[in-house]
């Protein structure tokens, strides 16, 4: 609370006040004076008259004294109530600021995203467009060359066409010889096939060898990759404990107890913004004194010890504990 907000909270009460101490004196002034004024007045023989006088200024003054105090309490109370008020209603429009800066975080980058992915379609669109320039231009080159080929392909055809008579004659001569050719080369692959065949067994076997150092090796890497994930678990688990433990010691610091909840308890859930901010702080089952002191010690704190380390407050950014007071 600033100085300002503190002062004017403090205004009415303290006007309050010097008004009610000033009525006082005054009712008290004017009853005295009122008193005396009367006792001069009234004749000697007639004492008992001044004395009922005295009494019922006196139960006046009591009774106006009495309202005076009584107006001072309500003024107090109301505002105290309107100091509450004005408290929650800047306490929600703080998270109701926190929210819709949070909401514009959150436009600002999806903004940032569509830029993004408009600029890489617009990049991709320029891509295909070069991309089916220097197709067409290659269909271009090609349907160039199959012309030149076939033009070149006719005259090669006269050629032939002559060379074909020239070549009919060695024609038998060199069916013989390619027959022979053919024969050989049939041993040749034969022999090849079985030198293949059993080169690929050997490569086969030794693949399945390979694969079984690998398996074993796999299973080696799985069992020391378990031993050091149950280390880590166990690590988080811990860590999860000692700032659970924390959590605990911050809310017995600031529970208010009494000797009516001795030997009660209260189960609370709690939910943890990742720097510790509670977010929601809900009784669940328990003595209801015991519950109420417990949920107003965790808002008093605020904030509650949380780990930095994202594992941990993964585990424990929801929370159930017992709340027991120390007493």
């Amino acid at each position: 609370m600033s100085a300002k907000k503190f002062h004017s909270s403090l205004t009415l009460p303290v006007a309050i006040s010097l008004a009610i101490h000033l009525g006082i004196i005054l009712v008290l002034a004017l009853g005295a004076l009122d008193f005396f004024t009367k006792k001069l007045e009234t004749p000697e023989p007639a004492a008992a008259a001044p004395v009922q006088a005295v009494l019922i200024d006196q139960q006046k003054v009591a009774a106006a004294a009495e309202k005076i105090r009584q107006e001072k309490r309500d003024a107090e109370r109301r505002e105290q109530l309107r100091q509450e008020e004005l408290e929650r209603k800047a306490d929600e429009a703080r998270k109701a600021r926190e929210q819709e800066q949070a909401k514009l975080k959150q436009l600002e980058a999806e903004r940032k995203q569509k830029e993004i992915e408009t600029q890489k379609a617009i990049e991709e669109a320029k891509r295909k467009e070069e991309q089916a320039k220097q197709a067409a231009d290659k269909a271009e080159k090609e349907r160039v060359r199959k012309e030149s080929e076939r033009k070149a392909a006719e005259e090669a055809a006269k050629k032939a066409e002559d060379k074909r008579k020239a070549e009919e004659a060695a024609a038998k001569k060199a069916e013989e010889e390619r027959k022979r050719k053919a024969e050989e080369e049939r041993k040749r692959k034969a022999e090849e096939e079985a030198k293949r065949k059993a080169e690929a067994e050997r490569k086969r076997k030794a693949a399945e060898e390979a694969a079984r150092r690998e398996q074993e090796l796999a299973d080696m890497m799985a069992a020391e990759q378990a031993t050091i994930n149950a280390a880590r678990n166990r690590q988080l688990v811990s860590e999860r404990d000692r700032y659970t433990a924390m959590i605990k010691a911050t809310i017995q610091r600031n529970l208010v107890v009494d000797e009516s909840m001795r030997g009660k308890s209260c189960k609370m859930f709690i939910r943890l913004a990742s720097d510790g901010f509670v977010t929601t702080a809900e009784a669940r089952e328990g003595d209801g004194v015991v519950c109420r002191a417990a949920k107003a010690a965790i808002t008093k704190a605020g904030r509650l010890p949380v780990s930095p380390e994202p594992e941990v407050y993964q585990l424990m950014k929801e929370i159930n504990l017992t709340v027991q007071p120390e007493i």
